[in-house]
């Protein structure tokens, strides 16, 4: 059984969780049935970007992350204070272990930021929210990312990371892929009819 880390920050962003929940469910039950996704948090409750609670599965204090073979990280909004924990060193910490084990590491939208401010994405490439005259293309090279500010998606080495929440099922579907294989992927997007 291969387990994914949905790493939770207060005031994510529901729909960028969602979709992983969703694509990782679909497997389960009906593509190769060897994934198991498991939502985690660094607060036993959680506050949605759009203000309702959310219970995490586990607390980060008590998993052991060499259980887990992949990351997947939503983004969130500052107004809800997603960076509180996102930015915190228990989090960032997280990051740097799947790193270092090459572990797949799947981020949508500004969960980018999160992985930039580790450290672990300085000299490497990524992509960033890049509508609105956003601060984040200025933000992202300032932790050291080498921006591909107009790219939808970007994968360097074992990381990916997206430009917006219209990314998310894209993202889910590629670290799906990383964890099983592409003809399982087409047919868990058939069965959910995509």
């Amino acid at each position: 059984m291969k387990k994914v880390l949905l790493l939770l920050a207060d005031g994510f962003e529901s729909y960028e969780a969602s979709v992983f929940t969703d694509v990782f469910g679909w497997n389960l039950f009906e593509g190769t049935k060897n994934t198991q996704l498991v939502s985690v948090g660094l607060r036993e409750t959680l506050q949605c970007t759009w203000g309702y609670g959310c219970l995490p599965q586990q607390q980060l204090s008590e998993i052991d992350l060499a259980d887990f073979d992949a990351l997947a990280i939503p983004g969130g909004f500052e107004a809800a204070d997603f960076y509180q924990d996102a930015f915190s060193e228990p989090f960032l910490e997280v990051i740097r272990a799947f790193d270092q084990q090459q572990k797949p590491i799947a981020a949508i939208c500004v969960g980018y930021l999160a992985i930039a401010k580790s450290g672990v994405l300085a000299g490497r490439y990524g992509t960033t929210y890049h509508f609105a005259d956003s601060l984040r293309p200025q933000q992202m090279a300032d932790f050291g990312v080498k921006v591909k500010k107009d790219a939808r998606i970007v994968e360097d080495g074992n990381i990916i990371t997206s430009s917006s929440p219209e990314t998310a099922l894209d993202i889910a579907f590629l670290l799906l892929e990383k964890l099983t294989s592409a003809e399982n992927v087409a047919q868990v997007r058939k069965l959910m009819g995509f």
